[in-house]
């Protein structure tokens, strides 16, 4: 295993951890306090511009990374691609991001050993 593989996998899984973690925790006391008010998550996440901008750049990130995982994991012939993916929709692209990298880096370490 080179060096490079050595530190991209344990940062990945550690960003995998943060991914999840961070934003949940910060998601939690509102979820908490209305439950899954979807009408009203929207109302609040759209109430000013900047929130707004900061979702669209969310959603344009999902949608861009959603094409990655399909198109770059089918060229590679990776397997359980449906990981990111729940974890892009259950969680969001912190999390979706970090775990594809990983499955990527681990297939490809895969291919690697049996050359």
């Amino acid at each position: 295993m080179t060096q490079p593989v050595r530190v991209a996998m344990p940062l990945y899984a550690t960003l995998c951890v943060a991914g999840t973690v961070l934003p949940l925790l910060s998601f939690a006391p509102w979820l908490r306090e209305h439950g899954l008010a979807i009408p009203l998550l929207l109302q609040q996440a759209f109430a000013e511009p900047i929130s707004a901008f900061a979702w669209m750049d969310v959603l344009v990130s999902a949608a861009a990374l959603l094409a990655l995982i399909v198109v770059e994991g089918r060229r590679l012939g990776m397997r359980h691609l449906w990981l990111p993916i729940v974890g892009l929709f259950a969680v969001g692209v912190s999390l979706g991001l970090p775990l594809f990298l990983l499955l990527r880096e681990l297939h490809l370490c895969g291919l690697r050993k049996s050359d």
